[in-house]
């Protein structure tokens, strides 16, 4: 009997043990960056993971060594590739298979085969080039133990189209002989349409394959899609599948890929054609919501605190406060791609200001830059709405993609106005207009909080008669739908559903109407449907941006559907856009609006586009300016010593009576600022490299207003120990 008690007690207190062992909390992935270098000191920027570009081997490291290098310094390490073009050498000059290849590049009207570097054309994805990325890179990396990969921009170029492993696929697609797409606007429309079908099945194929092999070997990997948005493809006139890989089994996700380098392709607003970088990250990023967000497909936003193109310091910087801005006013997405290539922005030169010398980057911009960046680390994802009517949403389709390049019969849309012409008469007076994707319809949450659509088929195209049906729908219940357009553009008559296979409509519109059940040639403005309404506003939505002064009848238009109809609320018109996103305040103030006062905030706040970090009693934000800051007064627990502002990523920290230490990473040749919240005012610091050596060239102060101490010192990514005393 005693030896059973003493069994039994021992599996009682042994099953005690084990129930109290938790599984380890999954590590954070809320920030990335992508790199093609090994781990080095000058690009230590401290993000959660480290996503490794390329398998390619180096002469004195292989990939696999690449990727350990990261990890030895405490990375999660990812991985991306492009997918429609990359350095493939193996493959395009047939090592790989002893077969060249480097007649897979996609080819203009000319013959020239269009190319993103030497030996690196865009790809048409035949099957050879996707075998090879399955077997030759997919099955690399999952044997090297990622377990996340990023497929990089599939692209194709719509002024491509012409190769011969081009026509083999028309061929095959649709089963009748390749035609030239200059030669009609159907042609046009068929071609881009199979472009689009080529990479959607290329990644199906290759997020396919990386799926069972990983599960082969008892392996969970997650693959997602790094794009440029919507807007940009189209108004840059390249071809990617986007929507539609929201809903494939195999894609868990995205990066939008906005920075400054998309963000400023001029836009045309009252006549005026010009770099408006605020507002047009602002509706990429948005495009990229409303892409994923019905699917609950995971997100990271891409800000690049340089560009591709060489500019100044002083460009880059302004742009980046613009972009960035852009991204943090969508509260529903809070994982970030920090930066791309750090190789580059720590270590490349460029110009100052007004100056023909390139330098480094300047101090003051590395220690703003990494303020902002390691913000991203703790910024939560928030309920709260931006200000002002969140209620208004712009219809769009891939198929806007589908119409861009050539011109055919005069058609013409500058600077892609089209889409502008619907959006920034509304984002311009402040009102933080969504893009709405017509491939989501058919998930409740994309109209669930739509007051107010507005459409038009001067762009695009309805991908299938369930949008009509979906669309009609929603009206009925009360929605309120605006249609704009003349339907006079060539595209209107391509082979598509609405004139074959029994229907004989000659612009899809007039299916949407049928189902409406309204009369859109009696002239009439509105009519009633349902418990909804549609307004008709035969004219072209470019006019109302390409025309100075033009936007008015637009606007009144919505301003009634939103008031009137929709009995939503006042329809304010004004020159900011603002959100709280837990103790941060993001603002911009737009220009080109007749209200030119600037937007004040009480503080005490933060100011994080500032490298000093200045305390600040009042903010004020002029039209044409973008604020980030972070308010002292929503701290949660004000007696809790904390870092709440740093260039640099603050980590094991320690709170005794009296007493807070941590230590703190960040590039070397970087100058970290902090701003820390302590219940009093400090008596003792002692700030100590990795090595336990006093650092002396310490600035500090305190502010009594806010209960923060300022410190400054140059970064170490070995560390630097912190121990502060009051």
């Amino acid at each position: 009997m005693k030896k059973t008690l003493l069994l039994l007690s021992f599996i009682s207190a042994a099953t005690a043990a084990f129930a109290q062992v938790k599984p380890a909390p999954a590590l954070p992935q809320k920030t990335a960056f992508q790199t093609g270098s090994p781990w080095i000191p000058q690009i230590d920027v401290r993000s959660d993971m480290a996503i490794v570009y390329g398998t390619n081997d180096r002469p004195d490291m292989t990939f696999e060594q690449r990727v350990q290098s990261w990890r030895d310094h405490g990375y999660q390490t990812a991985f991306m590739t492009g997918i429609a073009w990359g350095n493939y050498a193996d493959y395009f000059l047939g090592k790989w298979d002893g077969q060249n290849h480097l007649d897979v590049a996609q080819v203009e009207q000319n013959g020239q085969p269009i190319m993103h570097g030497h030996n690196i054309p865009y790809v048409v994805p035949v099957p050879s080039y996707i075998e090879y990325m399955k077997t030759a890179v997919m099955k690399r990396v999952i044997d090297a133990g990622i377990k996340e990969i990023f497929l990089e921009e599939p692209e194709f170029w719509m002024r491509g189209g012409y190769s011969v492993h081009f026509k083999e696929e028309w061929q095959k697609y649709y089963n009748f002989p390749w035609k030239a797409q200059d030669e009609s606007p159907e042609n046009t429309y068929l071609s881009n349409k199979l472009k689009y079908h080529l990479y959607y099945e290329a990644i199906k194929q290759v997020s396919d394959y990386a799926k069972a092999y990983a599960k082969s070997k008892g392996i969970d990997v997650k693959v997602y899609i790094a794009t440029h948005s919507l807007v940009n493809y189209s108004s840059w006139r390249i071809v990617s599948p986007e929507a539609s890989l929201a809903s494939l089994p195999g894609i868990d996700g995205y990066i939008a890929q906005v920075w400054t380098g998309t963000a400023r392709e001029a836009t045309y607003f009252n006549g005026d054609r010009k770099e408006r970088v605020f507002e047009n990250a602002y509706l990429e990023y948005g495009s990229m919501v409303s892409m994923t967000a019905p699917t609950k497909r995971k997100l990271f936003f891409l800000t690049d605190p340089i560009e591709d193109a060489r500019r100044d310091w002083a460009d880059y910087k302004r742009n980046y406060q613009a972009t960035f801005t852009a991204k943090l006013l969508y509260p529903v997405v809070a994982n970030y791609e920090v930066m791309p290539w750090p190789e580059r922005i720590y270590t490349g030169k460029y110009k100052m200001a007004n100056s023909d010398s390139s330098v480094y980057i300047p101090k003051y911009y590395s220690t703003q830059m990494q303020i902002m960046v390691n913000s991203l680390n703790s910024i939560p994802v928030s309920a709260n709405k931006v200000s002002g009517v969140n209620g208004i949403g712009v219809l769009m389709s891939n198929s806007l993609m589908f119409q861009r390049f050539p011109t055919h019969n005069g058609f013409e849309d500058p600077q892609f106005s089209i889409f502008y012409g619907q959006t920034l008469p509304l984002v311009k007076r402040g009102v933080p207009v969504q893009t709405v994707h017509m491939e989501n319809l058919g998930y409740p949450a994309t109209l669930k909080d739509i007051k107010v659509l507005v459409m038009s088929y001067s762009n695009m195209k309805p991908v299938s008669e369930q949008v009509h049906e979906q669309l009609a729908a929603w009206v009925k219940k009360g929605g309120e739908l605006i249609y704009i357009g003349k339907d006079d553009d060539p595209y209107q008559s391509v082979m598509e559903w609405w004139n074959s296979k029994g229907n004989s409509y000659t612009a899809p519109s007039q299916q949407l109407f049928k189902l409406l059940g309204i009369d859109q040639h009696s002239g009439t403005k509105k009519y009633k449907v349902g418990l909804g309404h549609v307004y008709v506003m035969r004219e072209n939505p470019k006019d109302f941006v390409m025309q100075a002064n033009n936007d008015g009848n637009y606007l009144n238009t919505v301003k009634e559907a939103y008031e009137t109809d929709a009995k939503a609320g006042k329809l304010a018109f004004k020159n900011s856009l603002y959100l709280e996103r837990g103790p941060y305040d993001v603002i911009a103030v737009l220009n080109e609006n007749p209200d030119t006062k600037p937007y004040i905030v009480k503080g005490p706040v933060i100011d994080l586009f500032d490298p000093q970090l200045p305390v600040l009693a009042e903010k004020v934000v002029n039209p044409g300016e973008q604020s980030y800051l972070f308010d002292v007064k929503r701290v949660a627990n004000k007696l809790k010593p904390q870092v709440l502002a740093s260039a640099s990523r603050v980590t094991n920290e320690q709170r005794l009576t009296g007493r807070y230490n941590f230590v703190a990473k960040s590039p070397v040749n970087t100058q970290n600022a902090m701003r820390i919240l302590l219940p009093a005012a400090v008596k003792n610091i002692v700030v100590t490299d990795a090595k336990g050596q006093v650092i002396t060239d310490v600035q500090s102060s305190w502010d009594a207003s806010s209960k923060t101490l300022f410190l400054g010192y140059a970064n170490s990514p070995e560390g630097i120990h912190v121990n502060i005393n009051w």
